[in-house]
């Protein structure tokens, strides 16, 4: 059973999640499956940001990877060579394309290529110590190098354009309305799965010892944790997660393309977990959708002004609600929970002392 408020309001979430199909028109109904399919991924942000304290600014290159994992398998099994490949003068299917035939292996490289690759950068990087502003700028600059990668080999990604025009996938027509609805259904369950399994990370030791690790890394270390060991493994997981939201999104929008992956959609990403609140799973579920929402009503009506609002909603979340929607509803109920802040006003694990000269986590 649901315990406390928050537990029945997702329960009340899930319900009414569910019976979007029934009111909403099918143009509406895949946006939100798209935008549920990003808070996937904003849900990883906030175990590797919100937890790790380690601001990730290129969680777009582990989107591409499960997206475009899944989207090879859909452009062979329509044909044995892609088209853009044929209009490219490629003869031959590269050797690294070939496994993607399988839909098994399609399916396990969704979640398993992102968090391999995730797993390395963040071992290279976290062994090295590196954090922060210099964490940020690094995984920014694998993103646009990503991109860049993308673009610049047409006959072999897409190019620019990306990997497209998918009408079947795993036998189902991908345009009917049972499809999109159990396209639907299926983006909400794996929401409310991922949301649980993170839920019940949070609440054991390696949640615990993550979260101590933002700012008091030295002392772990001094008590024999292996940090980086413990930051890797978060990354990696949330990378993961991105790939299933990139593979996801795919299904829903019909398309991935570079412009989808790049340094500007990941600093998004990072805005919409800002909008709901870096500390809160629901948080960043609700914060990407409300702000993937809003980016859609009011690109289409003032599409001149939609990087200044965002830029907009960056500065009130920074300087107003810094702990985002979910601290907001936090204090308007008066029991708001914040954790112990440590050294530049970031939230710690508090550390007490057992009394035989050992530390534990708090």
């Amino acid at each position: 059973m649901p315990k406390g408020w928050s537990g029945w309001l997702g329960v009340a979430a899930v319900a009414a999640g569910a019976l979007a199909p029934l009111v909403l028109s099918a143009y509406d109904l895949s946006l939100v499956g798209r935008f549920l399919a990003l808070s996937i991924l904003g849900m990883g942000l906030v175990l590797v940001w919100g937890r790790g304290g380690a601001l990730s600014l290129g969680h777009g290159v582990f989107f591409a990877l499960g997206a475009y994992a899944l989207a090879m398998h859909l452009k062979l099994a329509a044909e044995p060579l892609p088209d853009f490949m044929q209009w490219n003068g490629v003869e031959t299917l590269p050797w690294w394309w070939r496994p993607f035939s399988s839909p098994l292996f399609a399916l396990l490289m969704v979640p398993a290529a992102p968090a391999l690759a995730a797993a390395a950068l963040g071992w290279l990087v976290f062994r090295r110590r590196v954090a922060g502003v210099y964490f940020a700028l690094i995984t920014q600059a694998t993103a646009l190098a990503f991109s860049t990668l993308l673009v610049s080999q047409q006959g072999l990604t897409g190019g620019f354009n990306g990997l497209t025009n998918f009408q079947r996938a795993f036998g189902w027509a991908l345009a009917a309305p049972q499809t999109q609805t159990a396209l639907y259904y299926l983006t909400l369950a794996l929401v409310a799965g991922s949301y649980l399994l993170l839920r019940r990370l949070e609440a054991t030791w390696f949640g615990r010892v993550l979260l101590a690790s933002r700012s008091r890394d030295s002392r772990l270390r001094f008590l024999g944790y292996s940090v980086e060991a413990y930051q890797t493994a978060a990354f990696a997981l949330s990378g993961g997660l991105a790939g299933v939201s990139g593979a996801l999104f795919t299904l829903h929008a019909g398309v991935i393309s570079p412009a989808m992956v790049g340094v500007a959609p990941s600093i998004e990403m990072v805005v919409w977990v800002a909008l709901g609140g870096r500390e809160s799973l629901a948080g960043a579920v609700a914060g990407t959708l409300l702000g993937n929402m809003a980016k859609d009503r009011l690109s289409s009506a003032f599409p001149d002004l939609w990087l200044l609002a965002l830029g907009g909603v960056f500065l009130l979340v920074t300087a107003v609600l810094p702990e985002g929607l979910a601290g907001l509803v936090g204090k308007l109920r008066g029991r708001g929970e914040r954790l112990p802040a440590g050294d530049g006003g970031i939230p710690v694990a508090a550390s007490s002392d057992s009394g035989d000269g050992s530390e534990t986590l708090a």
